[in-house]
C-alpha cells in the first residue's frame, strides 16, 4: 500500500523539493545581476543586506539575494559556483532541517549559503564537524568566501585559551567540533565571573555528518571530571583475581550439548550481544574466598563487588585493538564507528581503570563528575538546528522523535551510475579474506583503484599482512586522524592505488578519480623541505606581506596547476578501468556505515562499483543472524571455499542490522530519558547561575533565601499542626545558637510558649537575621557585601550541584531494579530525583544563610598590624580560620599577585580561595 501511495503522490522529499523549487529558481534568476557587479559592489551587498534586516525584513525575505551573493562570491574566490541542487540543499539547511546529499555532492560548499544568510543577523552561526582537521580545513577553505564578503570567521579547536575561544565565538561564523562546543558550554557554567564565559548563545547550528554526531556519538554524554578520592589499588587486586577465573561466552553455549556443565565449570559468563560479564555461583564463591568475606552480595561489600564486576568486564568484554589500544603507557578508546583514537575520553564507572590494571599500565584515579550533558540536550538548545550527511534516511524516525528534525533527500547533480554488486557469503573468515585478496589482485592488474573497508584496527592490520604476502603495494589507515589521512584518502582514486581503511576513515574528504591536485602539490612541497606551517599558509586566504608565505603560495599555485593536467589524464584512465572499486570486508552493525563506505565511490556521476564480503564467523552474523544461514549451508553441503550470493542472505543480514539499530536507538533513548530529568534541573541551576553572574545587586535575592531557609527550619522543628508540647523549640534554638542567636534570644515563658505560633518564631528569627545583615553591610560597605553575596552563592550552588550529580548517578545505577516491582524506572528516577533536587536547593539556601551571616572579611580599611611572633594555639587557629571575600577593581589579579584586599597575602591564599 505504501509503494502504491508513493507512486500516486510522490515521497516526502520530492513533495518538499517541489515546494521550495520556486525559491531556488529566484536565486538562480539573480545570477546575471550579481555577476555584473564589480568586486567592491559585490562586497557592499553584505552591509546592504544587514540594513534590510534592520529595517524589518526577515531572513526568508532576503534569502534569494543573500544566496545569490554568496554563490557569486564562491565562484570568484574558489572557482566553485553552487549547482542548483546545492542551492536546494542550502534552503533546506536554512529551514532547520537535514539535507541528505550523497558523498561527493559538495556538502561543505552547500553550508556556506545557509551560514552566510543566518550570519547576517549578527547572532552567530556554529558549523559543527566531526574532528579538528575538518574544522580547520573548512574554516580556512570556506572561510575565504565569508571573509571576502566582510564576515569574520572563528575556529574552535583543542588547546585554545579562553581569550582565543571568546574571540572565535564572537565571530559571525564559528567552526569547531561537537566535543569542543559541548565542553565550552559546560565550562561556561562553572565560571565565577561572566567575563570568563566564551560562548554568546546558541542561535543556529549546521551539523556536518549529522548522523555521526547526533546519532552515533549520542550514546556517550559529555563529562567534565575532577580527580576523585577513591583509591586505585583495588583495581589491580581485582584484576589479579579476575585473571585466575575461567569464562564462557554465550555465543559458544549454543554450539555445545551440555550447557549446565559449562555453566558449572565457568566462573563468569560473557554475553557478547549485551556486552556484559556476569559471575556464576562458582565465581562468587572464589571471590568470597579471595577477598576473605562471607557474602559478596552483602551491602557492606558493594565496593568489592564493583571492582570485581569491572575487572571481569575488562577481561571478558573489552578487546585490545578493537575497543581500545595501549599507546605510550595509556589506554586510549577506539571509536567503534570510525576506528579513530579518542584522546581525552575515558570509560566511566571505573571500567577504564580496570582495563589499565588488565594491561599493566598506570591506573589513573577515579574521577568525580563536575558537569555533564548529553549531545541530544546540548544541540536541542539551539534556536535553529540543521544538518547534512550522505546517510540520514535510515535514522529519520530518530531525528524526528529526538530532535524534531525532518530529512529531505536532495537529488544528485549528475545521475548515479555506480554498480552495487550482491553480497558474497563464506562459511569462514579465512575463506572470505582469501577471496578478498584475489578480488583486489584482479582489479589491481587493470589499474582500477580499490578502497577496502574494515570495521576494526585489528582486521585492517590482518588484511594488510595478507596483502604484503602478495606483494601488492598499499596504504593502511586506521585510528590516526590527521591531515596525512585526508591526503591518503583523497588519493585513493588514483590509478592502481590500493587503500585499506577502517570504514569511516577520512570521512569528509572526497575521493577524486585520478587524484587531488592540491593534496599532490602539498606532498611535493613536503619533499622540497617546506615546513608544515608554510604549507598550511600556502592554501590560506588571509592577507599577508610576509615574503616567505607569498613564495610558498606561489609554489603551491604552480604545483597545483601542474598536477591538474596530470590528474585529468589519469582520471580518464581510471574511468575506463571502471572507477573506484569499494570492497567491504564485513557488514557493520549500522546500515548507515555500510552506505557511507559505498558512497565513497560514484561521486558526481563517476563510474564505480561496490561489493561486501561476509563470513558466518563475522560478529554480526555470529551474534545476530548466522544460525539460519549456517543451517542452510549445512543442508546444501556448502564447503568452506564456496561463496553464496543470494537475496535471502542479504535480507537476513539487513534484518539483523535493523534489529541492532532498533536496540541502539533504545539505548540512546534510555540515556536521554534519564538525562531529560537532569536536564530540567540543569536548566534551573544554570539559569540561576546566569542571574548571579549578570546581577549587579543580589541583596534582595539573598535575603529571601535567608528568610526561606529560616521558615523551612521552623516548619521542621515546630510543625504547625503539632501540639505545643510536641514542638521542638529548644532544638531550633540549638540549630541557630552561636551564629544567629545568643543565649538571651528566643527565650519565652511557659505561658508565652502555649500561645506561641511558628509564624511568630519565624518572624523573630528573620528580623534578627536582617538586623545582623544590615550591621555587616554597614561595617564592610555595600560594594564588598555585593561581591560576597555573588561569590558565596556561586560557591554553594556549584558545590551542591556537583554532589547532586554524583547522587543522581548513584540513584540511576540502582533504579532499574524497580522494574522487577512493576514500576517504571524512569518515572521513579524522576520522582526521587526531584525530591533530591528540592533537598539540594534547601541546602544551598541554608549554607548561603549561614555563610552570609558568619563569614569574616578583612577589608582594606583595617589597620595593618606587624606580626612579631608566629600565632600559636587557639590564636593561630582563629587567624587561619578567617575568610575573605574577593575584591576586584578593574583587571582580575593573578593567583600569585598581592591580594587587593590589603591583607599582604598572595591572592590565591586570600580572597582567591573562593575560586578553588
Amino acid at each position: 500500500m505504501k509503494n502504491v501511495l508513493t507512486v500516486f503522490f510522490g515521497n516526502y522529499s520530492k513533495r518538499e523539493l517541489k515546494r521550495i523549487q520556486p525559491l531556488c529558481n529566484q536565486v538562480l534568476d539573480l545570477e546575471e545581476k550579481y555577476r555584473a557587479l564589480s568586486d567592491e559592489e559585490l562586497k557592499a551587498q553584505t552591509p546592504a543586506l544587514k540594513e534590510r534586516l534592520a529595517a524589518g525584513e526577515t531572513l526568508d525575505e532576503i534569502l534569494p539575494d543573500a544566496f545569490a551573493v554568496c554563490r557569486e562570491a564562491a565562484d570568484r574566490v574558489l572557482g566553485m559556483r553552487h549547482f542548483p541542487v546545492q542551492v536546494l540543499g542550502g534552503i533546506v539547511l536554512h529551514q532547520g532541517r537535514i539535507a541528505e546529499m550523497k558523498t561527493g555532492e559538495g556538502k561543505t560548499l552547500v553550508a556556506t549559503l545557509a551560514a552566510y544568510l543566518n550570519a547576517l543577523s549578527g547572532k552567530g552561526v556554529h558549523i559543527v564537524t566531526v574532528n579538528d582537521y575538518l574544522a580547520r580545513r573548512d574554516s580556512e577553505w570556506m572561510g575565504k568566501i565569508y571573509r571576502y564578503l566582510g564576515l569574520s570567521v572563528g575556529l574552535i579547536v583543542h588547546d585554545l585559551d579562553n581569550q582565543a575561544r571568546k574571540q572565535a565565538y564572537n565571530a559571525d561564523i564559528t567552526y569547531g567540533t561537537n566535543n569542543e562546543f559541548g565542553f565550552d558550554y559546560l565550562r561556561d557554567n562553572m565560571v565565577i565571573y561572566k567575563e570568563e564565559k566564551v560562548q554568546r548563545g546558541h542561535n543556529f547550528s549546521i551539523v556536518d555528518e549529522v548522523d555521526s554526531i547526533l546519532i552515533d556519538e549520542a550514546r556517550t554524554p559529555l563529562i567534565i571530571s575532577g580527580q576523585g578520592d577513591k583509591s586505585t589499588e583495588m583495581y589491580t587486586v581485582a584484576d589479579h583475581f579476575a585473571r585466575s577465573l575461567s569464562c564462557v561466552r554465550v555465543a559458544e553455549l549454543n554450539e555445545k550439548e551440555d550447557n549446565d556443565e559449562l555453566y558449572q565449570d565457568a566462573d563468569y559468563i560473557v554475553d557478547e550481544k549485551a556486552k556484559t560479564a556476569t559471575l556464576t555461583q562458582s565465581g562468587v564463591k572464589k571471590a568470597e574466598a579471595f577477598f576473605k568475606i562471607d557474602n559478596l552480595t552483602d551491602a557492606d561489600n558493594i565496593s568489592i563487588q564493583h571492582y570485581v564486576n569491572q575487572a571481569v568486564k575488562a577481561r571478558g568484554v573489552m578487546r585490545k585493538d578493537i575497543d581500545y589500544v595501549v599507546k605510550d603507557g595509556e589506554v586510549i578508546i577506539v571509536d567503534e564507528f570510525t576506528g579513530r583514537l579518542m584522546y581525552g575520553r575515558r570509560y566511566n564507572e571505573g571500567l577504564h581503570q580496570a582495563i589499565e590494571a588488565k594491561e599493566g599500565v598506570k591506573v589513573a584515579h577515579e574521577s568525580k563528575t563536575l558537569a555533564t550533558i548529553t549531545f541530544q540536550n546540548y544541540f536541542r538548545m539551539y534556536d535553529k538546528l540543521s544538518g547534512m550527511t550522505g546517510t540520514a534516511m535510515t535514522e529519520q524516525d530518530e531525528f524526528s522523535e529526538i530532535y524534531k528534525l525532518d530529512v529531505v533527500e536532495i537529488p544528485t547533480n549528475k545521475p548515479m551510475v555506480r554498480k552495487d554488486l550482491p553480497d558474497v557469503v563464506y562459511k569462514t573468515e579465512k575463506a572470505k579474506f582469501n577471496a578478498v585478496i584475489e578480488d583486489i589482485a584482479e582489479h589491481h592488474k587493470t589499474g582500477q583503484p580499490v578502497l577496502v573497508g574494515t570495521i576494526s584496527i585489528e582486521k585492517s592490520e590482518e588484511l594488510s599482512h595478507l596483502l604484503h604476502k602478495t606483494g601488492i603495494k598499499h596504504e593502511v589507515l586506521n585510528a590516526k586522524f590527521h591531515e596525512k589521512e585526508a591526503e591518503i584518502v583523497a588519493q585513493a582514486g588514483r590509478k592502481g592505488v590500493v587503500t585499506i581503511a577502517t570504514n569511516m576513515a577520512g570521512r569528509g574528504t572526497d575521493i577524486v578519480l585520478g587524484g587531488n591536485p592540491e593534496y599532490m602539490a602539498k606532498a611535493e612541497m613536503r619533499k622540497q623541505g617546506i615546513s608544515e606551517e608554510l604549507i598550511s599558509e600556502a592554501d590560506a586566504h588571509s592577507e599577508t606581506d610576509d615574503e616567505e608565505v607569498l613564495n610558498a603560495r606561489e609554489t603551491f599555485r604552480q604545483l597545483s596547476e601542474k598536477y591538474k593536467e596530470q590528474t585529468k589524464e589519469e582520471a580518464e584512465e581510471v574511468k575506463n578501468a571502471g572507477g573506484l572499486y569499494i570492497i567491504g570486508t564485513e557488514r557493520h552493525e549500522s546500515r548507515r556505515i555500510d552506505n557511507q563506505l559505498r558512497g565513497r565511490s560514484g561521486r558526481q556521476g563517476d563510474p564505480g562499483m561496490s561489493r561486501f564480503y561476509i563470513s558466518l564467523e563475522d560478529d554480526l552474523m555470529r551474534l545476530f543472524g548466522g544460525d539460519r544461514i549456517n543451517a542452510m549451508m549445512e543442508r546444501l553441503k556448502v564447503d568452506e571455499d564456496t561463496p553464496i550470493e543470494n537475496k535471502m542472505l542479504t535480507n537476513t543480514i539487513e534484518s539483523a542490522q535493523r534489529k541492532i539499530e532498533g536496540r541502539n536507538f533504545g539505548i540512546r533513548k534510555n540515556v536521554l530519558q534519564f538525562d531529560d530529568v537532569m536536564n530540567r534541573q540543569r536548566e534551573i541551576i544554570y539559569s540561576q547561575r546566569d542571574q548571579v553572574l549578570n546581577g549587579e545587586n543580589l541583596k534582595e535575592q539573598v535575603l529571601k533565601m535567608i528568610d526561606q531557609a529560616i521558615e523551612d527550619q521552623v516548619t521542621r522543628f515546630m510543625p504547625k499542626d503539632a501540639e505545643p508540647e510536641n514542638r521542638n523549640l529548644n532544638g531550633l534554638r540549638d540549630r541557630y545558637m552561636g551564629w544567629l542567636l545568643g543565649p538571651e534570644d528566643l527565650v519565652y515563658t511557659d505561658e508565652e510558649k502555649v500561645r506561641l505560633e511558628p509564624e511568630d518564631v519565624a518572624h523573630d528569627l528573620i528580623e534578627k537575621a536582617h538586623e545582623i545583615y544590615e550591621k555587616r553591610e554597614e561595617q564592610f560597605g555595600g560594594k564588598i557585601m555585593r561581591e560576597l553575596e555573588r561569590v558565596v552563592l556561586l560557591k554553594n550552588v556549584d558545590t551542591q550541584w556537583m554532589d547532586h550529580i554524583d547522587a543522581m548517578e548513584e540513584l540511576q545505577k540502582g533504579i532499574r531494579l524497580r522494574a522487577y516491582g512493576q514500576k517504571d524506572p524512569v518515572v521513579e528516577y524522576r520522582l526521587e530525583g526531584f525530591d533530591m533536587f528540592d533537598n539540594m536547593i534547601a541546602t544551598i539556601r541554608e549554607d548561603t544563610a549561614r555563610m552570609m551571616l558568619t563569614v569574616q572579611i578583612r577589608t582594606q580599611e583595617e589597620p595593618k598590624r606587624e606580626q612579631v611572633a608566629k600565632p600559636t594555639g587557639a590564636a593561630g587557629a582563629d587567624t587561619a580560620g578567617q575568610s575573605h571575600t574577593p575584591m576586584h577593581k578593574g583587571k582580575k589579579p593573578g593567583r600569585n599577585d598581592p591580594c587587593p584586599c590589603g591583607s599582604g597575602k598572595k591572592y590565591k591564599k586570600c580572597c582567591g580561595r573562593f575560586e578553588d
